[in-house]
């Protein structure tokens, strides 16, 4: 089975819950109409499905293979249908007009980063670092460096890396050593080893233009001593053209769990292989140039990383659905069992209470993390284009907390649906010709890269929380005891569990916040202990608020709609996923709550030597 993009959920949530068409009266945003998503988020599955997702189980196989002389060819299909994906304009769709781009807002782009990803996880990563390169030079580049390196960058004719590990430097960059030596021409010599280069090195680009962490000789320790710059894999000539190789080379590739055919490359900066021989002072190394100030640059890596962090987060809600198609697939052909309740015959798998159990948790866990993910990216759009500064810091610090919410929740919650994908599929989940294995392997790394699930619930709890007292959650629980309201006041009877389960939840997310922001300066690791189930914990509540806003307006679809709103079956399914929400996921909170709350001394209990 292929992928078949979700439009009419997608549809749905743009439009009735992130609310597209208040959006889209915002300056800059006027071009993203009804009709011009539609057509975007159709042409696009179109793409995704027919071209990119034919190649996710080949390019597993095959994976991206490095040559003696460093290059890298990525698997069969690869190339060519990352010059569709240039031609197409999908790189551009929500980067600036100015460089090529469509213009479109971040929840329109954010559609586009779910279906590239759910068709094909490996070949996606590339344009997602992509990304995260074009906002750093757009954001903190010089007027030169954005003419240069943005116009190429945004068509898909380059691509962009981040360098930031190094052997001895993972998630603490005061460890970074790369060295970066300026010379007389303003351009530095930078030498040094990066790993885990996300499509580092590859066949599909004409340039890569690679951001580097390095350290300069003057630069004083710490992370306060870093500095970022540009270094293309080939320089570029006055006149746009490319130049001379640059002295950075692909050492290895990693072989790794999941996402095969994406190349994890081993970078060598200064090793002498290049054609731009030695500095004017006699110093060799990799051409870079200084990017912003010397000694800012991990202030604007951050740049990248924040981007990064929330498409992640969205290739969580990709991963799951498509192992969600797969499951369903293969429920409804499977012949196995008698129905518990009494048959002649064998009956489809799908006809059994606990896999639909499965199938159930699978699907309500992904569309809440997908409304979660377009609602975060709308009030990123609201806090970047609203004509109202109160208005877009209420956004901002909205879309700030719910950002590692996206990232450590939705990618937890991926690792969970693919898992039980793979039971689903029972003993042919564990074949790998099935191909449920795969979405398994593929989202284990969604955890840990870009941040691991403790990095972000260190900061939802330090910076999004404790810094401002709990006011920015206490402000959203107070928009999810809104819709309570909303559904108290009706009378079906979905809604009405929907809402006792929600309050409960609501109820645990608030003591949480409570003691989160009360305790981290008097008991600080008891809070620390429980930050991935605070994480967790929000997580679970902000989708389950989603899912209720939903089925509300399912509901009013179904009394008041179109004659064929009523009759459609999509808004009778979204009110039972809803319930299903409330009685099997909602219900999780209480047991999470007293895990933050109350559960710091079995996590701290041992010491060292008794581990």
């Amino acid at each position: 089975m292929s992928y078949v993009a979700p439009v009419k959920d997608m549809k749905f949530v743009i439009k009735e819950l992130a609310g597209l068409n208040t959006l889209n009266q915002l300056p800059g945003c006027e071009d993203a109409t009804e009709d011009t998503v539609d057509a975007i988020l159709e042409e696009n599955a179109k793409f995704c499905g027919d071209v990119l997702a034919p190649l996710n189980w080949s390019g597993d196989v095959e994976h991206s293979v490095r040559h003696a002389d460093g290059s890298v060819t990525t698997p069969k299909g690869f190339k060519e249908a990352f010059k569709q994906f240039g031609e197409g304009g999908w790189q551009g769709l929500h980067h600036p007009v100015d460089f090529g781009g469509q213009g479109l807002p971040k929840l329109v782009a954010t559609t586009g980063i779910e279906m590239i990803n759910s068709a094909n996880l490996s070949f996606a990563l590339c344009p997602l670092l992509s990304d995260g390169a074009i906002e750093a030079i757009l954001l903190t580049g010089t007027e030169q460096q954005r003419a240069t390196y943005l116009p190429n960058m945004v068509s898909a004719k380059w691509t962009g890396t981040m360098n930031l590990t190094e052997p001895q430097a993972g998630s603490d960059l005061s460890l970074v050593r790369s060295r970066a030596v300026p010379q007389p021409d303003a351009s530095y010599r930078i030498s040094g080893q990066k790993i885990f280069i996300t499509w580092g090195e590859h066949d599909m680009a004409e340039n890569l233009v690679h951001l580097v962490l390095a350290r300069t000789p003057t630069a004083p320790a710490g992370v306060k001593g870093i500095s970022l710059f540009i270094c293309p894999k080939f320089l570029v000539n006055p006149d746009g053209s490319l130049g001379k190789r640059n002295d950075v080379f692909c050492a290895s590739i990693e072989h790794k769990l999941g996402i095969k055919a994406s190349p994890t490359a081993v970078l060598v900066f200064g090793d002498g292989k290049g054609e731009v021989g030695v500095g004017a002072d006699g110093t060799a190394g990799a051409v870079g140039y200084l990017v912003g100030e010397e000694n800012r640059g991990l202030e604007y890596m951050f740049i990248m990383m924040n981007a990064a962090r929330f498409a992640v987060g969205m290739q969580g809600v990709a991963v799951a659905e498509r192992a969600y198609q797969k499951a369903v697939s293969f429920a409804r052909d499977r012949v196995q069992g008698r129905a518990v309740e009494g048959s002649a015959a064998a009956v489809t798998i799908i006809h059994h209470p606990d896999v639909r159990r499965m199938l159930m948790t699978m699907r309500a866990l992904t569309e809440a993390a997908r409304a979660t993910g377009y609602i975060a990216a709308a009030a990123s759009d609201a806090a970047h284009h609203h004509p109202d500064a109160a208005v877009r810091a209420d956004n901002q610090a909205f879309y700030e907390y719910l950002v590692p919410i996206v990232k450590g929740f939705s990618t937890e919650m991926s690792l969970e649906v693919a898992s039980l994908g793979v039971q689903v599929h029972g003993g042919m989940g564990f074949i790998e010709e099935t191909g449920a294995a795969q979405y398994y392997r593929d989202a284990r790394i969604l955890t840990i890269y870009e941040g691991t699930t403790a990095i972000q619930a260190n900061d939802l709890v330090g910076r999004k929380t404790a810094r401002d007292g709990g006011k920015t959650a206490k402000a959203i629980i107070a928009q999810v005891r809104s819709t309570e309201a909303e559904l108290a006041a009706s009378n079906h009877a979905d809604l009405k569990v929907i809402c006792d389960q929600l309050g409960r939840a609501s109820k645990a997310l608030e003591d949480a916040v409570e003691f989160v922001a009360g305790s981290a300066k008097s008991d600080i690791r008891a809070v620390y202990a429980g930050s991935v189930p605070y994480l967790m914990l929000a997580g679970v509540v902000i989708g389950g608020w989603n899912m209720a806003r939903a089925a509300l307006v399912a509901q009013a679809k179904i009394a008041a709609g179109t004659e064929a709103e009523k009759r459609d079956p999509f808004y009778a399914a979204k009110i039972k996923t809803a319930r299903f929400y409330a009685d099997h996921i909602l219900t999780r909170a209480g047991g999470l709550r007293a895990s933050i709350v109350g559960g710091a001394e079995g996590v701290l209990a041992l010491s060292e030597e008794q581990f």
